[in-house]
């Protein structure tokens, strides 16, 4: 077959291929389980089998978008680990998966969320595209075939926690993975946090979230955050929200809240990220506030 044709037809291949499936895994054991009726039973019933460190992962359809999430080093990609570097054991003559593969021409269509398990709780979440590879450690990763999307969003819901030791680890990670599910849920999920949450922390982080999807709906709750949430850490937060979003859309907004919130904080917050955006429209506001 002349050598034309076979690239053709391997980059016919590579654009036709599924999604990776599972997580491309050395220095560790794959164990595969089925999710069942309830990714929740199934999930816990896991959780409180542990004697020892684990994980416990899964793959679900990813907001569109050209992503790779994985880990780097002189900038080659290189393996992951998901454990420590001082606690990591070495599972012996266990052969290395190769990592040369098809160039992917788009990005990818699943991600991988894996959540680290001790003493009987959920200590870390983190997310990879299929296309990285991951050092175990010498770890268990137990894989979960046939997750729904939306059981996925109301688990990593559940796990938002209050415990201000645990915000970093696991409720930072549970919003930004519920953040890039490709499922109607996440954005409703988002929203319910971002208004009703305890936790002013929890609030603020979700409305970063939703602002990271830049869409009408979330600028609506980012801006009724900053006029209705009775904390002020969580309106600055949210006027932050508003410097990620587009700058079509975001730059007016800022605007708008530096020109007519009533609180000088959050004024004070939207001048300065104006200011980081170097944007003619902002220049034009500094010099009406200058009266200029």
């Amino acid at each position: 077959m002349p050598r034309h044709v076979i690239a053709s037809t391997l980059v016919t291949l590579a654009l036709a291929a599924p999604a990776l499936a599972q997580p491309r895994i050395i220095n560790g054991r794959l164990a595969p389980h089925t999710a069942g009726q309830g990714l929740d039973r199934t999930f816990r019933d896991l959780v409180t089998a542990q004697t020892e460190p684990a994980w416990i992962g899964y793959a679900v359809p990813i907001t569109a978008g050209d992503r790779t999430m994985c880990c780097y080093g002189n900038g080659w990609m290189t393996s992951c680990g998901l454990e420590p570097p001082d606690t990591r054991g070495r599972i012996q003559d266990q052969p290395r998966t190769a990592t040369i593969g098809p160039v992917r021409l788009e990005g990818p269509e699943s991600m991988i969320v894996l959540y680290r398990v001790d003493e009987k709780a959920v200590q870390k979440i983190r997310t990879f595209t299929p296309d990285c590879e991951l050092d175990a450690g010498g770890r268990t990763i137990h894989w979960l075939e046939g997750v729904a999307p939306a059981d996925s969003i109301a688990l990593l819901a559940s796990l938002v926690s209050r415990d201000e030791q645990k915000r970093d680890r696991v409720t930072n990670g549970a919003l930004a993975a519920i953040s890039m599910h490709r499922d109607p849920s996440a954005d409703s999920t988002l929203i319910r946090l971002a208004r009703q949450d305890a936790s002013a922390k929890v609030r603020g982080e979700a409305i970063f979230w939703l602002a990271q999807k830049a869409g009408q709906k979330a600028a609506g709750e980012i801006t009724a955050a900053i006029e209705q949430d009775p904390d002020t850490d969580v309106k600055k937060r949210a006027v932050f929200a508003l410097s990620q979003l587009p700058k079509d859309e975001g730059i007016p907004l800022l605007i708008q809240v530096a020109r007519n919130n009533k609180n000088p904080a959050v004024r004070k917050q939207a001048m300065f990220w104006l200011g980081q955006t170097h944007d003619p429209r902002a220049l034009d506001f500094f010099a009406e506030v200058l009266g200029r």
